[in-house]
C-alpha cells in the first residue's frame, strides 16, 4: 500500500512540475490519505500480532 502512496506522490510531483495544479493537488491528497489509511493498517497490524494467543 505503501507503493500507491508513493506511485500518487511521484505522479503529484510530475504534474506539478509541469503546471497541473489542479492534478497535483488531487494526486497528493489521494497520497496523503493512502498513506495514513496504510500507517493505521501496519499499526493494527503489530499490535494484533503481539497479543497472546487465546
Amino acid at each position: 500500500m505503501f507503493s500507491w502512496a508513493i506511485a500518487f506522490f511521484v505522479i503529484a510531483l510530475i504534474a506539478a512540475f509541469f503546471g497541473f495544479a489542479g492534478v497535483a493537488a488531487s494526486a497528493a491528497g489521494i497520497a496523503k490519505i493512502i498513506f495514513v489509511v496504510a500507517l493505521i493498517l501496519a499499526i493494527v497490524s503489530l499490535v494484533a500480532g503481539r497479543r497472546p494467543a487465546v
